[in-house]
């Protein structure tokens, strides 16, 4: 049987892709971001913070910012920390990551939260919530490394 010099080409095209993909999907990594954002709303919310991503060792600061619209009024003081997957320097972090969700604090509060940025960083996050905040909305939050 007789293979094609075109489907040899082809096939090898194929598997060379699916190696290269695979291969930069092995090199992506992981750190870990801690940050406090402060929140207030009253349909519309605003939010903004700061904190660290740590990476490779290396420490770095990052900026957050944000806006929410919904139903949703108080304000509160959230901290956060968790793992950022899939990244492969320190600036794939800065991003528009998005969520919609709801949930609200009196006092105290806890809040779980995993999003995504346009370029596929991936943030898991945990924190501990501090204020009045009653919450059932569309967000978006900002984060810059500076």
């Amino acid at each position: 049987m007789q293979i094609s010099p075109r489907f040899r080409s082809a096939a090898f095209a194929v598997i060379a892709t699916a190696g290269v993909s695979l291969a930069s999907a092995a090199h992506a990594d992981s750190g870990t971001i801690r940050f406090a954002i402060y929140k207030a709303a009253f349909f519309v919310g605003g939010a903004g913070g700061q904190g660290t991503l740590t990476f490779h060792g290396h420490h770095y600061p990052v900026s957050v910012g944000g806006l929410s619209g919904g139903l949703a009024f108080g304000a509160s003081k959230t901290y956060f920390q968790g793992t950022v997957r899939h990244i492969r320097r320190a600036g794939d972090v800065t991003g528009v990551y998005g969520a919609v969700g709801g949930g609200g604090a009196v006092g105290r509060g806890a809040q779980v939260i995993v999003m995504t940025n346009d370029k596929g960083a991936q943030l898991e996050l945990s924190g501990r919530q501090v204020g009045l905040q009653i919450n059932a909305d569309l967000s978006g939050m900002s984060i810059a490394v500076k």
